[in-house]
């Protein structure tokens, strides 16, 4: 998200405050905890011109460090930490650790924290001890077994507080609460032997959000819609919070848009009624030692462009109309598209885009970027995808 607020700072775009009145701003966007929302006002438009919003998610599956971690046994200094969301647990075994998040200090203050060094490790056991780990599989307990170390010793409470204050050049008496996590301290890389694959950290689903903020910055100037992007947070543990899709974040700004702009309530559903949003959340590509995973006939390949994702029970919010829709922003920025659907055997995931259709009545179509490994601590995806999607998006938000 961090990286988002700095990339419209630096297109001309204004951080708006929302806790004071409107100001009816061009280009702006809004920032609450983890999430942003953003706009691009049309050239010449009127108080009632119609939205269209891409929206992604800034949260990933991982490990959050708890408020009081100071812990460990047996000469091991170790951290307590709670698992985020549906991580692929065995992915963040024997990585090496860096510690980012923020910090809140007593006056309310916010510091970002971001520590990219090796800090902590989840070792795994030895296969001396787990003779049948390779036969039957790896089971953890994310109770038991997923405690990292990061130091030996004797710790004692206070330990970790201590530490990040020195590390965050704070003052460890102000240090009122912190959201922190984990993260793999690999940076992404370009991978194989043909340059074609991307592997990085979460890849779901931040490469939406980079995609989502590319096109609006490069979209050519609108004339009858308004862009926006909603970069909402905590998607992957349902979205019911003051910053996920399911509250009234976006609703109430696209409200105060049309106020700021001379219009009053009905002007505003005049504009919904006339709106669509692309939800971008990544899909899964067909995996070559796992075909039999995917529906045949709907099996996304890496770097051919982004996936129409379909389920006929709502799990995603595409209709025929959405599809079309967006078949034609792919067609008009020369993209390649696939067709996602999940085997009746194995039920597929959900995003904001049925949330997001259910809260405004706005059609809605969920897309995204074939990977795999999804959500590991180490994702895959192909290197053309990323692009491929921004530039669809650019050509959805002036169709």
């Amino acid at each position: 998200m961090r990286s988002s607020v700095d990339r419209l700072r630096a297109a001309g775009w204004e951080q708006v405050d929302e806790t004071t009145p409107w100001r009816a701003v061009d280009n702006g966007f809004v920032v609450r905890g983890a999430a942003l929302v953003a706009w691009r006002r049309p050239v010449g438009s009127s108080t009632a011109s119609p939205f269209r919003i891409v929206g992604a998610h800034t949260d990933s599956p991982g490990l959050r460090i708890k408020p009081r971690p100071d812990m460990g046994q047996f000469g091991w200094r170790q951290l307590g930490v709670e698992v985020y969301g549906g991580a692929l647990l065995n992915s963040w075994l024997d990585r090496d650790l860096g510690i980012a998040g923020r910090v809140v200090l007593d006056d309310g203050s916010v510091h970002d924290v971001a520590v990219h060094e090796p800090i902590a490790r989840v070792p795994q056991l030895a296969i001396h001890l787990d003779r049948e780990v390779n036969d039957k599989g790896l089971v953890l307990d994310k109770q038991l077994h997923l405690t990292p170390v990061w130091g030996t010793g004797v710790g004692a409470p206070g330990d970790f507080a201590a530490w990040l204050a020195d590390r965050a050049n704070l003052d460890l008496a102000t240090i009122a609460w912190w959201e922190l996590c984990l993260f793999d301290i690999t940076p992404a890389i370009v991978l194989g032997a043909d340059r074609s694959l991307i592997a990085s950290a979460r890849l779901d689903n931040q490469l939406s959000c980079w995609a989502a903020t590319t096109a609006l910055i490069d979209a050519r100037a609108p004339t009858s819609h308004t862009p926006v992007i909603a970069l909402f947070d905590h998607e992957e543990v349902g979205s019911e919070s003051s910053t996920g899709a399911s509250g009234p974040l976006l609703a109430t700004i696209l409200e105060r848009l049309t106020n700021g702009w001379g219009g009053e309530r009905e002007a505003f559903l005049e504009a919904l009624a006339g709106s669509s949003c692309v939800s971008a959340d990544n899909a899964h590509a067909v995996h070559p030692n796992y075909p039999e995973r995917q529906e045949p006939g709907h099996r996304p390949i890496v770097n051919h462009g982004p996936a129409i994702k379909v389920n006929s029970n709502q799990r995603y919010a595409t209709s025929a109309e959405t599809a079309a829709l967006f078949r034609r922003a792919c067609e008009r920025a020369e993209v390649p598209w696939q067709v996602f659907v999940s085997r009746n055997n194995m039920p597929c995931g959900s995003t904001i885009g049925p949330l997001t259709a259910t809260a405004l009545g706005i059609p809605t179509v969920d897309v995204g970027v074939p990977q795999l490994s999804m959500h590991s601590a180490r994702e895959l995806c192909g290197a053309s995808d990323p692009q491929y999607l921004a530039k669809a998006l650019s050509a959805y938000f002036t169709l």
